[in-house]
């Protein structure tokens, strides 16, 4: 409130008579600044948080501040000092690559406090005094333009909504003009005429460059707390293939027990999908320690996700993923993750491989274990599709009019087996999502899972079998 107040306050302040400019600066600082510096000096966790939280409050109290400045000084000066010592906690979590932990929907959120916070920072004093300087702050619009699938909607992860879509972010003029990149403006201009637009659109308005259209690399790594890889065949054919795959830190804020998860288009359809957030009220939804009362809940913990699952159980909730290898290959771009933390448990080493096969027309899901523990291996995928066994084998999955083949490549006495998603509450119902799932009972040793899903692609051609090789081998 305190930023809607300063705003308002700032931008008509000529047009006010003076017992109404009065009026709304003393409810400003009687209601929001004060009880932000006494939130300061109780030492409210929230401002120091390197998560979305710490723009919004330090950025909502430093444009308050800000609008007040000539007439409350000393209040202006604790207010912004606190900003600038706090707000680089914050900004480092882009680094390097611009990646935002909490999630895409969160991403737009912190992105734009950002934003608002520099930008208020240069218009009253001149400089934001490095803000904007922060490592992974320039290349932070490629996020949203890389995340999005054929489909228009993202590589969803954490506490995100369901079916997240692309939509107009004006903070994306402002990365734009801030580092001179008319990929982020150029790119913002194609949603924002058939997208809501807000006031900052003006404010930090950038034309079209005029150029041509840019060329982007089909695959690309995005590096931060939470790591993605997304690979795709085109950018230019709204049924082409796409596939994203996550590492990163389980600990994450918002985030979910689903390290290795993948999500696949193709054919202008969401074939594999992640559920997003439950209701933040749900009894201990914050509780993130290992045995915290969020791993019970289906949304959150990994038996809703596209992950392989070991003895039943969640992922280590204090478990790491590095994301070890990464190729643009014409003939097979992929990923690689080290999963072994997220089950040590039950194996010496857990490796999951996405790739795209046969000339990028087809999606491999390879996951590799060492079993020390003998335990039960299920490979589960979460979809809206309708699916039907044609085969132990293989399945047809249908959506939207479109069809997707799966085949269990490895091991060859797996069979796939149909399961509901839907939950009772007071968890979000789920109503009509299915799971595809191999179960392997009793596994031990060494072994191989791979997973082929082929569109049935409107050429008449479905990829039918692919090679398998060890991961190493890729």
């Amino acid at each position: 409130m305190s930023h809607a107040v300063g705003v308002g306050y700032d931008w008509i302040y000529h047009e006010l008579d003076e017992p109404t400019r009065e009026h709304i600066r003393q409810a400003l600082v009687e209601l929001g600044l004060k009880p932000g510096i006494e939130r300061h000096k109780s030492g409210y966790h929230h401002f120091t948080y390197a998560y979305n939280w710490n723009q919004v409050c330090n950025g909502g109290l430093l444009i308050g501040a800000l609008a007040v400045a000539e007439s409350e000084p000393e209040t202006s000066q604790f207010l912004v000092g606190k900003a600038l010592e706090h707000l680089p906690t914050a900004l480092g979590s882009y680094a390097p690559d611009g990646v935002w932990a909490e999630g895409i929907g969160y991403w737009n959120y912190a992105t734009r406090y950002t934003a608002l916070s520099s930008s208020a920072l240069e218009t009253a004093l001149g400089s934001d005094f490095g803000l904007s300087e922060m490592p992974g702050l320039a290349q932070t619009g490629y996020v949203p333009i890389f995340s999005a699938g054929p489909t228009g909607l993202y590589f969803s992860y954490a506490d995100a909504g369901d079916f997240k879509k692309r939509r107009s972010a004006s903070c994306m003029f402002w990365l734009a003009r801030t580092y001179g990149n008319s990929h982020f403006s150029d790119s913002e201009h194609t949603l924002i005429d058939a997208d809501d637009v807000d006031p900052f659109h003006i404010v930090w308005y950038v034309p079209p460059s005029g150029q041509e259209p840019a060329t982007w690399d089909r695959d690309r790594l995005l590096r931060g707390e939470v790591d993605t890889a997304l690979l795709r065949s085109s950018w230019n054919d709204p049924n082409a293939l796409f596939v994203g795959i996550k590492a990163g830190d389980n600990q994450a804020h918002h985030g979910h027990l689903d390290l290795g998860n993948f999500e696949l288009d193709a054919l202008g359809v969401r074939w594999a999908r992640d559920l997003g957030a439950d209701n933040y009220n749900l009894p201990g939804y914050w509780e993130y320690r290992e045995g915290g009362r969020r791993w019970n809940y289906y949304r959150l913990n990994s038996l809703s996700h596209n992950v392989p699952i070991l003895g039943g159980e969640n992922q280590n909730a204090n478990a790491v993923a590095q994301l070890t290898r990464f190729e643009s290959r014409d003939d097979l771009p992929f990923a690689q993750v080290d999963l072994t933390e997220a089950y040590a448990g039950y194996a010496d080493k857990v490796l999951r491989g996405v790739a795209m096969v046969e000339n990028r027309r087809a999606v491999l899901i390879q996951d590799e274990f060492d079993i020390k523990t003998s335990c039960e291996i299920l490979w589960g995928m979460t979809t809206d599709a309708k699916i039907a066994l044609e085969s132990p084998d293989v399945a047809r999955l249908s959506l939207e009019g479109k069809e997707l083949i799966a085949r269990v490549v490895s091991p060859a006495n797996a069979k796939f087996t149909i399961e509901s998603a839907e939950q009772s509450p007071p968890q979000k119902r789920n109503r009509g999502v299915r799971r595809l799932v191999v179960r392997l009972p009793e596994a031990e040793g060494k072994v191989t899972v791979g997973i082929l899903l082929s569109p049935e692609w409107q050429d008449g051609v479905t990829v039918s079998d692919t090679a398998l090789e060890s991961l190493r081998a890729w």
